[in-house]
């Protein structure tokens, strides 16, 4: 049996991607542009974008450094805080370009400090999301000291998600970059709007990668590689046709001396070979032709937006990726940096 050479989808959107602001802002939005025509855009940044007037300004800022010739579309969100007000809620849902909003328990991951100390400080807006239909995007994971870095996903489950679905029956829910069977096992469980998005990282790799050969801080991120019990899980949510789970890279780019200090910084920043590296984890489990529902399609009908017109064809073309890219005065990593990648994009889209 020949192998695919080439593979032709429907031009596809990331349902979870950090683009930083200013000069890091330029430097990485062109990659996500060239092969996604929609992107989910968190707010961590610093300030945090907490109101709607943020979101649009910042917006207008991505729009402005979109490559010429290339049509993308970020979807905004708002990031949740002990005092987000109901009101502004409401302005988020009116301004036609805010699709959710963030919750970050605080202090579980970058910029994220400003985040929510107890769940019951939100119900307010969360009330009003369930009313107005914004999406919840969760990132889950308890952020005790004494719970171990491996539990803390699974617990937040049970602390935390699990009775938020259940108090909010019709609030719209993404359990953002899920990581662990338990997870896996909740989405496909949970009542109906409950989804999840899958990264590129924990759908190749598990937690031996941080320590291959010594300690590589250019694979952590959080929530942190798994077992590869867990890989398996994800692996198999992914390449199911389940359409509660779809493509969200969670590409987080940060300075290359960022990472590699005493206390490198959490994320990484796929959003180079982002089809690419999908494409290698669906044909390893025999399930290429599965990739353009996951990557094109259940994203899209989770949340209420049209399918994307054009294609993006990848061929299978060994590439090697970069050492590093510019990243305004600094240098950026990238996943897989200076390693083979089996495919590669060849015509970003076509109108």
């Amino acid at each position: 049996m020949s192998e695919i050479q080439s593979l032709t989808l429907r031009r596809p959107d990331d349902w979870h991607l950090h683009l930083r602001d200013g000069e890091a802002l330029a430097a990485v939005l062109p990659f996500t542009a060239r092969q996604f025509a929609r992107a989910v855009v968190m707010p961590n940044l610093k300030p945090p974008v907490t109101t709607v007037e943020q979101a649009g300004a910042y917006r207008q800022r991505i729009l402005k450094a979109v490559p010429h010739g290339l049509q993308f579309t970020p979807l905004m969100t708002l990031y949740l805080t002990n005092v987000t007000a109901p009101a502004e809620i409401l302005k988020a849902k009116a301004s036609g370009f805010i699709v959710g909003c963030k919750l970050y328990p605080a202090g579980a991951t970058t910029h994220s400090d400003a985040g929510v100390t107890a769940i019951e400080h939100i119900y307010p807006a969360l009330e009003v999301m369930q009313e107005c239909g914004l999406v919840l995007q969760v990132h889950g994971e308890v952020t005790q000291p004494e719970v171990d870095i491996f539990d803390r996903e699974s617990l937040f489950i049970e602390k935390t998600l699990a009775p938020l679905t259940e108090r909010f029956p019709y609030l719209k829910v993404v359990f953002e970059h899920v990581t662990t069977h338990k997870a896996v096992e909740f989405v496909q469980q949970a009542r109906q709007g409950v989804a999840a998005t899958i990264t590129p990282q924990h759908l190749l790799h598990n937690r031996n990668a941080i320590f291959q050969n010594g300690i590589r801080p250019h694979y952590y991120c959080l929530p942190v590689l798994k077992r590869e019990t867990d890989r398996q899980a994800l692996i198999n949510a992914a390449t199911s046709n389940n359409p509660r789970f779809f493509l969200g890279t969670d590409s987080a780019p940060h300075a290359q001396h960022t990472k590699e200090n005493a206390c490198g910084c959490a994320g990484m920043f796929s959003a180079h070979a982002a089809l690419e590296l999908y494409a290698e984890a669906f044909e390893q489990a025999g399930k290429l032709d599965r990739l353009d529902a996951f990557a094109s399609e259940h994203g899209a009908d989770f949340y209420g937006l049209p399918q994307n017109s054009g294609e993006v064809v990848l061929e299978r073309t060994e590439w090697t990726a970069p050492e590093h890219y510019p990243f305004g005065q600094d240098r950026l990593i990238p996943m897989r940096a200076g390693e083979k990648i089996h495919w590669r994009v060849r015509t970003e889209h076509s109108a």
